[in-house]
């Protein structure tokens, strides 16, 4: 296990999060904290930087007012984006912090600004996925 990726496993357990699955050779981890609004977020290594994700949801087939809505958003998150994966089929949050200088602070805000970003969002990107 790299020391990146044992201080990053650390402060996931520190800050509350439940591993679900990991893979210590490729260090990344899967991690879930439900009241949160966490489910499924892949936390992994790939120096110099750890990258977070989670897929938010499927892109609906009437998509243009989704794009256009999802660059408001992203205008008012305080860390991360919405984003689309690379065959434009799901919605993700993604965020990119410095493995190097990385502390405990720094990777809490990156997670609770996924929450508040889905709390925040939740009633429009709801409609969105159920095609109104």
């Amino acid at each position: 296990m790299s020391e990146n990726y044992e201080k990053v496993r650390n402060y996931l357990l520190e800050l509350g999060l439940s591993i679900t699955s990991e893979d210590e050779k490729e260090e990344l981890a899967v991690v879930e904290d439900e009241e949160k609004g966490i489910k499924n977020l892949i936390v992994d290594c790939e120096a110099p930087i750890l990258i977070i994700e989670q897929t938010i949801m499927p892109v609906p087939a009437k998509s243009e007012t989704l794009y256009k809505r999802l660059l408001q958003m992203n205008r008012t998150l305080v860390h991360g984006a919405f984003v689309l994966d690379e065959d434009e089929k799901n919605v993700l949050f993604r965020d990119t912090l410095q493995l190097e200088n990385l502390d405990l602070n720094e990777l809490e805000g990156s997670i609770n600004a996924l929450s508040l970003a889905l709390a925040e969002n939740a009633n429009e990107l709801i409609a969105f996925s159920k095609g109104e």
